[in-house]
């Protein structure tokens, strides 16, 4: 079939339709008018045999795609000439070809980096959504990888799911190349990482570095050797030395010598590292000074007869290098060993700098130690920093265990990254106004250090104060960068740490203290998992922190934590993979009863668990349809009562959400939007914690909610844009958009609904297409826009994931009953809109007393009006109550009462009234009644 020609215009108006753009602002942008722009789109779409718009304009950015350059492959550059390895370069090459995982395998310095580089870069152009190199060497432990992938792809996280599914779902449809480095160390980390990666995403591939097989069934191990030796003076081994020794010296030896450095490179096993270390000496010791060095001071370290034979003779080089070196320098080699990231001179001398060693004489040693290639000089914005190169770190620590300083210079690091932990924490509380990202690479730039010297504390008894403190701090400092996952498991940890320090505390007062210390954590760890949207997770630590509190000699925090897990039960239900049964509930709230002291915290804590277990005031999945509503309202405002008592602003925040929704099955929306309004404004000067974050989130998003209750769509766009802008949803555009989206919608905002919408389902479908009461209608809003926009392809598109993102009894009774019938009253099939809307509201109140009242009610009335049923009249008349207040559904009943006198004045007069209610869609739909009624 003949490729159809695109003309030039054509093809502009298709790369801005991939945009999204709509017609008006593509004639505006290509100095066209509408009418042209509509007369291009039809003849590309019959061109392209394609049905609709949406699939146009997919079209154009799959060939948007296909021309654009393919990004540069994100691999290191490194400093110097890749040499030899022509053989080894070309297997590696065809073995990645052929299969999905390929490990290149071999000791410490033998070249397995600098060959995995060299293949990526030259397989790149394979790989048109990017090669992403990943240096796992200063990772604290297997349960960090997937967090330093995710960092090197740029991937957050996501509520409900762990970082490894974030991954997997950014890489889901890409073709890429993943370069893991130095997997040995977190072995146990990768391979499971790599199951589940491999599995989820079928066009990546990953080239490893290991010492080791990772030993998964799908690896390919690709054994590195020795540089080869063969040819003699011409070998690889021999240029790879003649090159760097060129550098060094900035002289090429002389040729005559390279059979002597043919004999140096055979001593040495043709090991790369061991090569370069050598030829960085040859400057100042010339070859008969390397000969006489390799024959008198090289020596084997121990490593037992399981040890392999070119590791051993990289030890060698090392150990070789390290006599060389004067008795401050080698102190301080080994003490810096502690560093797992670049490090600055003066955290060198917090470390290192105590006898034998004068701190003083830190800088100097840093110099020399570097022009020894035995650190690295690593420029940075923040000031020149020094790396040590992972096996020659492992090396130093080996060094440091040996001498007999490793828990002090592993103390000092623990001291030093106390400080830094501190330092970091005040400057977030102090330095709020700086940009997020000064404040983001601070912690990036000392986040491994401490994970590290937690990992070496925790193991340590002694230094479990200390341990339990970085991890307090490490959680504080993970959360104001939105690391929500680590800020909850070092949250735990330090429960952990603090209950071991019972064990470890000679006095009952110890005990208790530490106690308590557990339950504050795990009670902050609950918090963060709400921030994370982890029902479950709230639900168990919350429990836990009880027993804690229990073994404090704490009853009443213990009624309260019990207390706030059976609230948490109903009050986010939509967030559990797995309710707990109702029956565990109810005892949970009774034990919470006998433990309570009556105090106002556990009395206002108590209040809110029965207003939701009890009385079912947030509506929850496993609540009663029977509730009465009046008794409901009744619980809620003694436990805002209560709380308010309490003087603890999260807890009336709590009881106010509670009151809001008992407003709302009582039928009361101008109540729950009141209730809703005080949230947003009593958490408004609230200090950032987990706490307050969390109430924030969901008192914007219930603010959003109940204003679009009431016909206040100007407040619920504005909290709209507040909650789509929140830095706790900077991850999950589907929750973040979602009522604004609704918003928008109702609002007649068309070309704001669309480019949400584009964000929310990238962010839904990167969550996992979760479900929730708040999705549902936000796919559905979208779905409505492409309704009245005439694009039925799209429309089903977007209520196939509105079936998904929701309930069927929440869409078929409330409102997707209200979106269909608003679709089908545009059509003029008022008959068929009647009928989605045919139960009376009290019929299908659970559904439509929630935010969909006043609609599903002006609707209805519409419908009954224009399709001429028998009771329109009385069912306007019946409606007024209702609404009352609400200014787009009183401008709804006044349109519908026009309609119904045949009144085209009063139709364009309710044209204004929606226009001042900041409803555009209703204002012109008002203005086309009344053209058609003869009022033109």
């Amino acid at each position: 079939m003949p490729t159809p020609v695109i003309s030039p215009r054509e093809a502009d108006v298709l790369a801005l339709l991939g945009e999204h753009l709509s017609n008006a602002e593509i004639a505006a942008r290509l100095f066209i008018s509408v009418r042209t722009v509509e007369s291009h789109t039809s003849s590309l779409l019959r061109k392209l045999a394609l049905p609709d718009r949406r699939a146009l304009s997919r079209r154009a950015v799959e060939l948007a795609r296909a021309e654009r350059p393919r990004p540069a492959p994100a691999l290191p550059a490194p400093l110097t000439a890749f040499v030899g390895r022509e053989r080894e370069r070309a297997a590696l090459a065809a073995l990645l070809a052929d299969h999905r995982q390929v490990t290149a395998v071999g000791p410490g310095g033998v070249g397995k980096t600098r060959l995995a580089l060299a293949v990526a870069a030259g397989a790149a152009d394979g790989f048109t959504d990017g090669v992403w190199f990943v240096d796992l060497a200063p990772v604290a432990g297997p349960d960090r990888v997937a967090a330093a992938v995710a960092a090197v792809l740029g991937v957050g996280e996501q509520p409900g799911q762990g970082l490894d599914e974030a991954v997997c779902a950014a890489l889901a449809e890409r073709r890429a190349l993943l370069v893991l480095d130095n997997c040995e160390q977190v072995r146990d980390g990768v391979a499971p990482f790599l199951e589940r990666l491999l599995a989820a995403c079928p066009q990546v591939r990953v080239l490893a570095t290991s010492r080791a097989r990772l030993l998964v069934p799908f690896e390919r191990a690709f054994p590195v050797p020795p540089l080869s030796q063969d040819g003699g003076a011409t070998s690889e081994a021999v240029a790879l030395f003649v090159e760097r020794a060129t550098a060094a010296a900035g002289m090429a030896p002389d040729p005559a010598l390279r059979d002597g450095i043919a004999a140096v490179c055979e001593r040495l096993d043709g090991m790369a590292l061991a090569i370069e270390l050598a030829a960085a000496r040859w400057p100042t010791l010339g070859l008969d000074g390397l000969r006489d060095g390799l024959s008198d001071q090289l020596r084997i370290l121990a490593g037992g007869p399981r040890a392999d034979e070119r590791h051993r003779s990289v030890r060698a080089v090392l150990d070789w290098s390290h006599e060389l070196l004067e008795p401050a320098d080698r102190a301080l080699l080994r003490r810096v060993s502690a560093f797992v990231l670049p490090f600055t001179a003066g955290a060198a001398v917090s470390v290192a700098g105590f006898a034998p060693l004068d701190p003083g004489a830190v800088a100097d040693g840093l110099g020399r130690l570097a022009e020894q290639s035995l650190l690295t000089v690593v420029p940075s914005a923040h000031g020149t920093r020094y790396r040590a190169q992972e096996t020659i770190r492992q090396y130093g620590a080996e060094l440091l265990d040996g001498a007999g300083e490793s828990a002090r210079t592993r103390g000092r690091h623990l001291d030093w990254c106390l400080g830094g932990a501190d330092g970091l924490a005040r400057a977030a509380d102090e330095e709020r106004q700086l940009p997020e990202g000064g404040r983001q690479a601070g912690f990036d730039a000392l986040a491994e250090e401490l994970r590290a010297a937690l990992a070496w504390a925790a193991e340590r008894p002694e230094r479990r104060p200390d341990a339990r403190r970085l991890a307090l701090g490490l959680a504080g400092l993970a959360f104001d960068r939105h690391l929500l996952g680590e800020a909850q498991q070092r949250l735990e940890q330090a429960a952990a740490l603090a209950t071991a320090l019972t064990e470890d505390s000679p006095t009952d007062a110890a005990d208790a203290t530490d106690a308590v210390n557990a339950a504050d954590s795990l009670r902050e760890a609950a918090r963060v998992a709400g921030c994370r949207r982890l029902g479950d997770d709230m639900y168990r630590l919350h429990r836990a922190a009880a027993t804690a509190a229990l073994d404090a000699g704490d009853p009443a925090g213990a009624a309260r934590d019990l207390a706030a897990a059976a609230t948490v039960a109903h009050r986010f239900s939509s967030t559990f993979t797995r309710l707990p049964a109702a029956a565990e509930v109810t005892a949970l709230l009774a034990r919470a009863r006998e433990l309570s002291d009556g105090s106002p915290a556990a009395s206002a804590a108590l209040a809110l668990a029965e207003a939701a277990v009890l009385a079912d005031a947030y509506g929850s999945v496993q609540g009663s349809p029977d509730n009465t509503a009046r008794e409901t309202v009744g619980y809620a405002e003694r436990a805002v009562d209560l709380a308010r008592r309490a003087g603890d602003p999260v807890a009336e925040s709590a009881a106010l959400d509670a009151l809001s929704g008992a407003h709302s099955w009582a039928g009361e929306p101008f109540a729950a939007a009141r209730a809703a309004r005080r949230r947003v404004e009593l958490l408004a000067l609230a200090p950032r914690t987990p706490a307050t974050a969390h109430e924030q989130v969901d008192a914007l998003a219930m603010a959003a909610a109940t204003a679009i209750g009431v016909g206040e769509l100007g407040r619920a766009r504005q909290w709209g844009r507040q909650l789509s802008g929140h830095p706790l949803t900077a991850e999950v555009g589907h929750h973040a958009t979602s009522w604004l989206l609704v918003a928008d919608a109702f609002a007649g905002q068309e070309e704001d609904v669309l480019a949400g919408g584009a964000r929310f389902l990238d962010a839904w479908e990167q969550g996992g297409r979760p479900r929730s009461f708040s999705l549902g209608p936000a796919a559905a809003a979208v779905a409505m826009v492409h309704g009245l926009r005439g694009d039925d392809g799209a429309r089903a598109s977007w209520l196939a994931v509105a079936g998904r993102a929701g309930t069927e009894e929440e869409y078929r009774h409330g409102y997707g009953a209200v979106f269909d019938a608003t679709v089908l009253l545009d059509r003029g099939e008022a008959e068929a809109a009647l009928e989605r809307l045919s139960p009376a509201p009290e019929e299908v109140w659970k559904w439509v007393s929630w935010v969909w009242l006043h609609w599903y009610a002006a609707v209805r009335v519409e419908a009954s009006v224009l399709s001429g049923h028998p009771e329109a009249r009385e069912r306007l008349a019946g409606a007024r109550a209702t609404v009352a207040g609400n200014p787009v559904a009183e401008a709804q009943l006044d349109r519908a009462r026009a309609l119904l006198d045949g009144d085209p004045a009063r139709l364009r007069a309710s044209a204004a009234a929606f226009a001042s209610a900041g409803s555009h869609y209703q204002s012109v739909r008002s203005l086309r009644l009344a053209d058609a009624a003869g009022g033109g």
